[in-house]
């Protein structure tokens, strides 16, 4: 997968993979450059002057408020506090860029006399480092009203089970109680947006509505649900706060190759690539009383499957992800270029899972990473690749194909084709559900890889696309084997149902984002992997007996 929780070649991306996505060669003629340089012309941005620094693809060290790991220096969260406030005290002194929203309602102007402002939070749970919080605290701070964020907490989200809901709830009882000390009134309430948040919005005679953005299908329908369910008089606003370029921004369509959109992003990156504001204490807070949520009792009741149990490596919410940033800065990052597809090296950062709960935004992520470039340029450049090329777009092909990005019809026509001629072709192994989901093959990498996924919530990436290509030589159809494979990413990995994930299981099996490659019996042209030149990259014994893997 990419750094974003995807999946995408190891080689050629670090969640699923690193850096072969598709070149002539293994490294390949439109390798993630295309015909450009390799970076695409890398704009870095300027955090003293809020504006693009002047070469090309030189990324120059900020001249104040860089991030120090030295001993004795000041905290980590504290340094990415005192970069906020530099910027401004409130978003009402920052120049906010309107086109990371787009408007959803069909009243576009504002109505002053109201109760407030919503920020229906969704898949960006965290409180700093938020444009759609920002934004809706600029609204309240304009027209000095109560500012509310409301999540909607459904029954039941695809595969997600007590360790998806699990880590969620704790990042939201953290994000209750920073927006408690900012005078924000934070509402839980239960059940699907579209029966529980007009209600909200009648009853507090609410004047604005902002929310976040995900380009999945299911929160898709939530918000048109919603778009069509509130009050014709109050304004709804979506902005994107998940990407650093907005998915609408940096596209209108679906794009299939890496170099192109690799292009749009970096001519775009500079003019979103900002400091963020604070949230700030809000100066209107509601006068009606609310009751703390009941963190433990809204577990218990949850009607989903327990039998996944929580990870305990992983602290959730915003201060255990940005300590992992840290982690990953201080220990990683001058070895993540070298050996980031190395599932016996400590390289990765292991964001993935606090990306897609929004606990952390890339963004941040990528603010912090660029400060060490004179160190680790090579390093840096391949996580800025990783985490914003490769992720977003897995967000823009679930953006622009929302009913098949899961589905071999969302592969390209060369590679639908390819798996249709081959079939019919023998499988000298087909193993069930159960099997696969208990670690029970001939293979034991892929045994190992499965139990690393179902222990710790969290597969090496280079393994996530071997482990995928494997579920198509073993399993009827590469129907089957897709649905086997995103069933399994989504029920255990912790960054599951993501259109990182998707884009990933449908690169392996369906050729998404790649070529076609010599033609072999099941595979037909999809790239191919196999267990030797596994061993010929990392110690493949010593990972196996890591995690007591075996062969059957």
């Amino acid at each position: 997968m990419s750094e974003g929780g995807s999946w995408t070649p190891s080689w050629y991306k670090d969640s699923w993979g690193g850096n072969q996505r598709g070149g002539r060669n293994q490294r390949g003629a439109h390798n993630r450059g295309g015909g450009r340089n390799q970076r695409g012309g890398y704009k870095p941005y300027n955090q003293r002057t809020h504006q693009p620094t002047g070469g090309p693809s030189k990324m120059t060290k900020v001249d104040s408020g860089s991030i120090s790991l030295a001993a004795g220096s000041k905290d980590f969260l504290e340094q990415i506090a005192d970069q906020r406030r530099r910027v401004c005290s409130s978003v009402m002194e920052f120049n906010f860029n309107e086109r990371r929203c787009r408007k959803l309602s069909v009243n576009r102007e504002f109505k002053p006399d109201c109760g407030g402002i919503v920020y229906w939070m969704s898949r960006d749970q965290r409180v700093q480092d938020n444009w759609a919080l920002l934004y809706a605290q600029r609204l309240a701070l304009t027209h000095q009203l109560p500012l509310y964020v409301c999540f909607c907490l459904v029954p039941k989200f695809l595969e997600a089970n007590i360790r998806h809901y699990g880590f969620m709830l704790k990042g939201l009882e953290e994000v209750e109680k920073e927006l408690q000390t900012l005078d924000i009134s934070f509402n839980l309430l239960t059940g699907y947006a579209v029966d529980v948040l007009p209600q909200f919005v009648s009853e507090m005679n609410i004047g604005g509505v902002v929310t976040d953005f995900s380009p999945l299908r299911t929160p898709l329908k939530w918000v048109r649900d919603v778009t069509a369910k509130l009050p014709r008089d109050v304004t709804f606003v979506q902005v994107d706060a998940h990407n650093i370029v907005p998915c609408w921004e940096t596209s209108d369509k679906q794009e299939h190759r890496a170099y192109i959109i690799r292009g749009k992003i970096m001519d775009k990156l500079p003019t979103y690539l900002t400091e963020f504001p604070p949230v700030c204490k809000h100066p209107h807070p509601s006068t009606s009383k609310l009751q703390p949520v009941d963190w433990v009792s809204t577990k218990v009741s949850l009607q989903v499957d327990r039998t996944v149990a929580e990870v305990t490596w992983a602290t959730p919410g915003s201060v255990g992800g940005l300590r992992q940033l840290e982690l990953f800065c201080r220990e990683r990052l001058e070895v993540y270029a070298a050996d980031r597809n190395k599932p016996d090296h400590k390289a990765q950062s292991d964001l993935s899972p606090w990306y897609h709960f929004g606990h952390v935004s890339v963004q941040r992520s990528i603010l912090t990473v660029q400060q060490f470039e004179d160190r680790y340029k090579q390093s840096v450049e391949k996580y800025i690749d990783e985490a914003v090329i490769w992720r977003e777009m897995a967000e823009n092909s679930a953006f622009y194909n929302p009913d098949k990005y899961d589905s071999l019809l969302g592969a390209p026509d060369w590679a639908q084709k390819t798996l249709r001629d081959h079939a019919g072709d023998k499988r000298q192994y087909i193993y069930s559900r159960e099997q696969l989901e208990q670690a029970r093959t001939h293979d034991d990498l892929w045994n190992a890889a499965q139990i690393q996924m179902v222990r710790e919530g969290k597969m090496h990436g280079f393994l996530r696309m071997y482990w995928a290509k494997m579920i198509l030589e073993w399993t009827p159809s590469p129907e089957v084997a897709l649905q086997e494979a995103i069933y399994l990413n989504d029920k255990y990995n912790l960054d599951g149902r993501d259109p990182n994930g998707y884009a990933g299981c449908m690169w392996a099996i369906g050729g998404l984002h790649d070529r076609d490659f010599q033609e072999r019996p099941i595979y037909g042209k999809i790239r191919f992997m196999s267990y030797f030149a596994s061993k010929r990259k990392f110690d493949v014994p010593g990972f196996v007996k890591r995690y007591g893997a075996k062969a059957y």
